[in-house]
């Protein structure tokens, strides 16, 4: 019988470290890594120029990946998903992918404060000569939807507490 994988996913406020964690994971696990920025890059690179245009898309692409990830981790093989899990709705969505815990997950919760988030998004936005990557106001905003995973919601949660950069 083949041992079945694991879906690995992260919660945490923007510019936490999800991606860097996701990096961390996937090599840890041996795991693949499907990021949600990669596809929706590649996809539908001309169409998002703004927040309300990235919600549009992450919506289509989502129920195109629900089976191949099951696939892929009923094969035997981990997956990291580079796709926030931010808010109740976000985890809704893995909550399907794991259906009834008929598939080993674990949530990955950054927990880490608003100062750290801007000193780290600054510093990410310090390559991007010329282009604005997401101001201070963005951030407050898009924050403002987040919500921390709560146990009654039935995940694996396993919390990084981070007092540094």
């Amino acid at each position: 019988m083949i041992e079945k994988g694991r879906l690995h996913f992260f919660c945490g406020k923007m510019a936490a470290g999800k991606t860097t964690k996701s990096l961390e994971v996937m090599n840890s696990e041996n795991a693949i890594l499907i990021s949600e920025d990669d596809w929706l890059g590649h996809l539908f690179k001309d169409e998002i120029k703004v927040f309300d245009d990235y919600i549009k898309y992450s919506k289509r692409l989502k129920p195109l990946l629900l089976d191949h990830i099951k696939n892929i981790i009923g094969s035997g093989v981990s997956v990291v998903m580079d796709f926030p899990a931010n808010t109740i709705r976000q985890r809704l969505w893995f909550k399907e992918l794991i259906g009834n815990n008929k598939i080993s997950h674990q949530l990955h919760y950054l927990e880490v404060s608003d100062e750290i988030c801007l000193k780290q998004l600054a510093k990410r936005s310090e390559g991007r000569k010329g282009e604005v990557f997401t101001s201070k106001e963005e951030f407050h905003t898009v924050n403002s939807y987040f919500q921390a995973p709560a146990e009654s919601e039935g995940f694996n949660i396993k919390i990084y507490k981070r007092e540094n950069v």
